[in-house]
Formats: C-alpha cells, sequence, structure tokens
C-alpha cells in the first residue's frame, strides 16, 4: 500500500539499485472495505475474469465459497493470486486484494462479521436495492452466488446472520456479472 519514489543509483545489466527518496504510506487507501464472498462458476474461466476485474475495479478480500447449487466443489486457487497481482499492477491499484482459500458456505456463515452484510439472490421475496442502502466508508461483506443460486436454507442461513437481501437490477445476471455489478455499485457508492 506505499508507493515509493526512487532514483537509480546502479543500473547494471544483471541487477538495478534503487535509493528511497520519497515514502508516501497506504497511498490511495480506500475509504471503505469490501468483502466479497462468490461462488466459484463452473467455467472457471469466468471466475478468474471476476478476479481481474474485481481487483481493477477496487475490491479488499475475496473468499470463493462453496454453496448447495454451486456446479463446481472443487477449486485450485494456484493461478488466482497471479490474475490478481497481474491485475492489480495493470489497474496502477496500490493495495493486493487478500484472496482466501475456498470454503464451504455452511462455514462462511457460521463465523463472526461486522459492518453491513449484503445476499444478493433471486428468489422473489423482499430484497432492496443494494445501490440504495449502500453506506459509503463502511465495511462491507456481500454474498453472490452460484449459477443456481443460493438454496432457501442458505438464503434464510444468511438472513439469521443478519444479511440484508438485495437485488442488484430488474435482470437475471449471471454469476460473475453479478459479483462485478455489486463491486462497482460499491465502488461508485464510495465516490465523493
Amino acid at each position: 500500500g506505499n508507493m515509493y519514489r526512487c532514483k537509480v543509483v546502479s543500473d547494471n545489466v544483471k541487477h538495478c539499485v534503487v535509493e528511497v527518496v520519497e515514502t508516501t504510506a497506504e497511498y490511495e487507501k480506500m475509504s471503505y472495505r469490501l468483502v466479497m464472498a462468490v461462488a466459484p462458476t463452473k467455467n472457471i474461466d469466468r471466475f478468474e475474469w471476476f478476479l481481474e476485474k474485481a481487483t481493477e475495479i477496487g475490491v479488499h478480500e475475496i473468499t470463493p465459497i462453496i454453496c448447495e447449487h454451486s456446479e463446481r466443489k472443487v477449486i485450485k486457487t494456484e493461478r488466482f493470486d497471479k490474475i490478481i497481482q497481474s491485475a492489480m499492477k495493470q489497474s496502477l491499484q496500490y493495495h493486493l486484494p487478500k484472496l482466501n482459500e475456498p470454503i464451504n458456505f455452511k462455514n462462511f456463515i457460521n463465523q463472526e462479521f461486522d459492518g453491513d452484510l449484503f445476499i444478493a439472490h433471486c428468489e422473489e421475496t423482499d430484497r432492496k436495492s443494494l445501490k440504495n442502502n449502500i453506506q459509503p466508508t463502511k465495511k462491507i461483506t456481500l454474498l453472490i452466488g452460484p449459477e443456481g443460486d443460493f438454496s432457501t436454507k442458505e438464503i434464510q442461513l444468511a438472513l439469521d446472520k443478519k444479511f440484508i437481501p438485495v437485488t442488484l437490477g430488474n435482470t437475471r445476471l449471471r454469476t460473475e456479472t453479478a459479483a462485478i455489478v455489486a463491486c462497482h455499485s460499491v465502488v461508485i457508492a464510495n465516490e465523493l
């Protein structure tokens, strides 16, 4: 999260030596904290696309969650770190998002949470608009389900843990699209 202004001291062919001239701590630190728990997609390329784009947009922490309706139950995360690092560099982000190990939905939901909690799902129940319920500069934990959506039981577990059910709009979105729309909504709400 720091930015360093440096002066090249030695530009040897085998290695370069620099001297730090100025340090700016926590450069461009975001005013909010976004934690996303997203079910990996059947086509892992789509989940990798989400990781890349969410990093470019501005996310702090990502947890792959395995749900009852998940079509992909096993995830190999070796490539994920490289994708996130590359996206961070490309978009000139100064903070590397934390990628957690995949976890079962029930184990995830039984953790202690703080901040604002949201679950985006497709069931026709009383859901609020995510964009209208984001409070700037707060920590937000947001759940996005698999292609088959969260099960009714999973939704109830989240509601019991005080997650607010939300909608992302009038259309039904793919998992990775829903995650990007949600991420973008949080970032836009925090632009002051």
